[in-house]
């Protein structure tokens, strides 16, 4: 199957086995989000080259790559954080505008938030509100009404007096995740959403984003870690600079791509349908 052909609802896109998520089907032939022949720089330093990519609706996706490759720059540059030096970003098949963006929420790294700003979770959930231009107009019954429903959703009602640091690393992810949902978003895009989490917030995090795209939001994340992503993920994206290969975790993780995205050798193994990743050991000196 050629990578660039998935759709959401393919009898071929399966989650790898034992996970109960699923891609939420579209009848739309038109993806999300597209890049085209994609360049970015930071600077002189290149840091996206010749990238084409869709995300399509439903679709629920995990980039992985060497540190330095590209993962973040890929999300700055669907955002228009950063300009394209070459090729284009498309939204429904039309030139991405500033508009479009309030369709899309964005999840940052948490180790990029000011943890002593003064604010509460319900505070920086309704932060969510500015990305649908309603910040100023003050805040209507059925926004405090989607609010309290996303709180709920999330389980973090009785936490939201609380001050956005009190909390545990899967829930302050919980929270920056219900800021996104408050805009609508037909796609959400995570930097690192369980970086530096303890196992258990891990599997917090992944619940609620499975519970999100069941509901039919395209979700996109970042990643390091390997075998996590191929037990929880169904389509992925290796990225060094230039796209390497994407595809159902079980077909294209394998030590050739990895080896290609990562620059060094990687062994995978095959253990009752699902893959593990690890580094080969170097040979010692002699």
């Amino acid at each position: 199957m050629n990578p660039h052909d998935h759709r959401p609802g393919d009898p071929q896109s399966l989650h790898p086995p034992g996970v109960e998520e699923r891609v939420a089907p579209s009848s739309s032939t038109v993806p999300l989000i597209e890049l085209v022949e994609v360049s970015s720089a930071y600077g002189l330093t290149t840091a996206l080259e010749n990238v084409s990519l869709k995300i399509w609706p439903g679709q629920f996706m995990a980039i992985v790559g060497p540190n330095g490759g590209g993962k973040t720059t890929l999300l700055r540059t669907i955002l228009r954080m950063l300009p394209v030096t070459a090729g284009k970003v498309l939204s429904r098949g039309r030139e991405l505008k500033r508009s479009a963006l309030q369709r899309i929420g964005y999840v940052p790294q948490l180790e990029t938030i000011d943890w002593n700003f003064p604010i509460t979770v319900e505070e920086v959930i309704s932060m969510g509100l500015f990305n649908r231009q309603r910040w100023f107009g003050g805040t209507g019954e059925n926004e405090k009404r989607k609010l309290r429903d996303i709180m709920e959703r999330l389980n973090l009602t009785a936490l939201g007096r609380r001050h956005i640091r009190e909390l545990s690393g899967g829930q302050q992810q919980a929270v920056f995740i219900g800021r996104a949902l408050l805009g609508d978003p037909a796609l959400i895009l995570l930097d690192e959403p369980v970086s530096g989490l303890d196992m258990r917030s891990r599997d917090d995090v992944i619940h609620f984003l499975h519970e999100i795209n069941h509901q039919g939001v395209a979700i996109a994340i970042t990643a390091h870690d390997l075998n996590w992503v191929a037990a929880h993920l169904p389509w992925v994206v290796c990225l060094n600079r230039r796209l390497i290969a994407e595809g159902q975790p079980q077909k294209i993780f394998n030590p050739s791509v990895l080896t290609e995205t990562y620059s060094g050798e990687m062994v995978v193994f095959n253990h009752d349908g699902m893959v593990m990743i690890g580094e080969r050991p170097h040979a010692p000196h002699t």
